[in-house]
């Protein structure tokens, strides 16, 4: 698989008719696997998902409300410290292979906090390749889950946490509350943990 990590955010129009979303209104997410480009994600309004003519079977779809482009967000909640979700996005964006099981528990963590949905997952040869969904900003986060054996799972929190440095009570009990069980370490080729029957969903 070409990309191992990436965030797709979801674009501020309909992939068809080129109309913006409004905020709060429901759209259909699709994501479709190219094979010379890897993984597509295409955003489209409730009619033009309907009436759909280009052809190809999504991998994944799901449905959810629209919500404002990250940037205009950003601009209204100005961030005091580097939160799991910050770090997250950080450490995809560098794209070292080292970080590979801090990126999956970062994941797992948000997860459990119910900011990221699973959408998705298919097995590559290096793991599994899962599909997540930020609830607020509609981003989708494409993580690898390298079945980490549940040993080496503290020691992966230990470094989060060195990562995150002193930070408030709060944050300290998000990494705390990262699964230290079987439920974090999946069989492969298993589905999402919040997994979702192909098809448009209201899961929002």
């Amino acid at each position: 698989m070409a990309h191992e990590w990436n965030i797709r955010p979801r674009s501020g129009a309909c992939v068809v008719c080129g109309r913006k979303f409004e905020a709060g209104e429901e759209c259909v997410s699709a994501l479709f696997n190219i094979p010379e480009t890897g993984f597509e994600r295409r955003d489209y309004c409730a009619g033009c998902w309907e009436g759909r003519v280009d052809g190809g079977t999504p991998f994944s779809q799901w449905q959810g409300a629209s919500t404002p482009p990250r940037d205009e967000q950003a601009g209204r909640e100005p961030i005091a410290h580097e939160t799991a979700e910050g770090l997250l996005r950080r450490l995809i964006d560098i794209g070292d292979p080292a970080n590979t099981n801090v990126i999956y528990i970062l994941a797992v963590m948000l997860e459990r906090k119910k900011q990221l949905i699973e959408r998705s997952a298919i097995p590559s040869e290096a793991g599994i390749v899962r599909f997540y969904e930020q609830k607020g900003t509609g981003d989708t986060f494409q993580i690898l889950d390298p079945q980490i054996s549940l040993d080496a799972i503290p020691a992966v929190q230990q470094q989060i946490i060195g990562m995150l440095g002193p930070k408030p009570d709060a944050q300290a009990g998000a990494v705390a509350s990262a699964p230290t069980s079987a439920s974090t370490v999946r069989e492969p080729g298993a589905g999402p943990a919040s997994a979702e029957t192909p098809g448009p969903s209201e899961d929002q």
